[in-house]
């Protein structure tokens, strides 16, 4: 896991420091990329959670449905709030999104990683 949260700490900081340089269209990629990069690390440690339940993967699983839920809200709310400031609505997109695939990647490395549990497959 701490592999996993070390990779999520780089690409959050290199998401938010390419924010900063972003010029005119600094505040909404600081909101995009501020706002993935937390609920990439809230995914991550509630899967880390989850590996005490009886069935490991199925409750990461879970989290990662549920964790995907609230980012497609936080998109909405986050677009709105982008919109109503007057910054820039496609760089809070691109902040968002592109480390969100990144992060999605780590999240799904972690599942990999973690027992299947013993019993049929079928």
């Amino acid at each position: 896991m701490t592999r996993h949260l070390t990779m999520t700490g780089f690409v959050a900081f290199a998401a938010i420091a390419s924010s900063l340089f972003a010029g005119s269209y600094r505040r909404g990629a600081l909101v995009g990329s501020a706002s993935v990069s937390l609920t990439a690390f809230a995914s991550l440690l509630w899967m880390q959670r989850g590996t005490r339940a009886k069935k490991p993967l199925q409750a990461a699983l879970l989290v990662m449905v549920v964790m995907f839920l609230v980012r497609i809200l936080l998109v909405a709310a986050g677009t709105v709030v982008v919109w109503r400031s007057g910054a820039s609505i496609v760089a809070y997109i691109i902040a968002f999104f592109v480390p969100y695939f990144i992060f999605a990647a780590i999240e799904g490395w972690y599942l990999a990683g973690l027992p299947r549990g013993t019993g049929p497959t079928a």
